[in-house]
Order: C-alpha cells, then structure tokens, then sequence
C-alpha cells in the first residue's frame, strides 16, 4: 500500500507540528524515530484522519484522507500506545465485537472472526476474560487482536513496547514479524527496528533522515548526543 504526503503542513493552537511534508511510504516495515515532540504522532494520525492537514494533502492507497475518510479507515487500523484508550468494554471478545459491529453485521460472523484472530496469536484463552483481570501486556495484545480482526491492509502502532515488560515486547515483535499487513510503527525502542525496511527520523516537523534502520538509527544517535 502506497502512503503519500505532498506539501502536508499542519498546525495546532497556533504552532507548526509539520511543515511542507513530501513523503511516499511503499515498505512492508517502517519505522519513525524522533524526540518527543517531534511530530511523529501527529505525522501517524494524519493517515487515517485522526488530524487533518493544515495545507496539502494525505492519500492512502489513492484515496485522499479527507475526502474519502470511510474507506480509507477500512484499510487503516491504529493501535494507541495505551490499551486504556482504545478498550470500551469490559470483556475481550465483546470489546473486539464492538469494533466489528459495522463491518460484519452477522453476530456469527463476527464471533468468528474474533475467535481466528484470537486463535492466531495465541490468545483464545483470553476470549472471555474480563478487560479489568489482565496485565498491560495482555491488554496491549487485545487492542492489537481488535485491530486486525477488521482486517485492515495497514497497521500504524504508536509505541507499542512502551508499556511492555520483556515477555510481552519479544511476543509482540514477533507478532507483528509474522503479520502479511503492511505496519508503521512509532518508537523510541530502537532496537525492535533493526529488521525494518525503512526508518525515518523526524525532528521539528520535518523528516531529517530517512535510510535503513543500521544508517538511520547511528545518524540519530549521533544527532542525540551531539
């Protein structure tokens, strides 16, 4: 899938998050690096229209952002850096069934779905538990489960080993190494980079490096302690 950014600038309460962004993100695994305020989240939410470009224009898979928001949802699906904020109900597969209401309208549809996806990653045990009873790591991996249940062509995931301990990282990386769906991933884990595609460094708005995790990861390690 194809992900453009042609001359996007985009403004919030009066200041420059991203300015004059040209961007063409074809690679299976691509990372984005950067210190905090960068703009690599605000950069990721501009995909699926979280945000909406000051100036130019976003397009996913030929589909302009703004003016084609549904569909381009149907292909795009985000995992937030706290389960917290994407979980609503209080039961995994219920809170998974919620997101799948509009798309498979049949309740056995989507119950089986649930349970394929579940089953996938080795989570069928979960299916039941209350959202309460499980560990951040647990929750982490039920808010990706949700994601792909909808079975979307791009997985954008902002800080997804940030709250992780090692067990739960090294699965999730794992995961999303076996994962056919194209994935974006935002990180100051620079490590699970190393087998990327692509990274890209962003810093005040602007994309200041952009090579293979090795180059661009010693350029921004460089940059950080200089």
């Amino acid at each position: 899938m194809l992900i453009e950014f042609e001359d996007v600038t985009l403004e919030r309460s009066g200041r420059t998050v991203l300015k004059d962004l040209n961007l063409s993100l074809l690679e299976h695994r691509i990372g984005i690096i950067g210190v905090n305020g960068a703009g690599k989240s605000s950069l990721a939410r501009l995909i699926n229209g979280l945000l909406t470009p000051t100036a130019g224009q976003v397009r996913v898979d030929g589909l302009d952002v703004q003016l084609q928001l549904t569909a381009v949802r149907q292909q795009v699906a985000f995992v937030f850096q706290n389960p917290d904020n994407q979980i609503v109900f209080p039961v995994v597969d219920e809170d998974m069934a919620f997101g799948l209401k509009a798309i498979l309208p049949d309740k056995a549809a989507r119950q089986a779905r649930i349970e394929s996806v579940l089953e996938s990653l080795e989570m069928a045990d979960l299916a039941k538990r209350p959202i309460q009873q499980l560990s951040g790591g647990q929750k982490q991996l039920v808010s990706l489960a949700g994601a792909l249940c909808r079975e979307p062509k791009l997985l954008v995931l902002d800080e997804p080993t940030a709250q992780l301990d090692l067990r739960y990282r090294n699965r999730l990386l794992q995961i999303l190494a076996d994962l056919p769906q194209q994935a974006l991933v935002l990180t100051h884990d620079l490590a699970m980079l190393s087998e990327f595609d692509r990274v890209l460094v962003v810093d005040r708005g602007h994309v200041v490096h952009d090579a293979t995790p090795a180059v661009a990861i010693a350029w921004y390690e460089r940059r950080c302690q200089a």
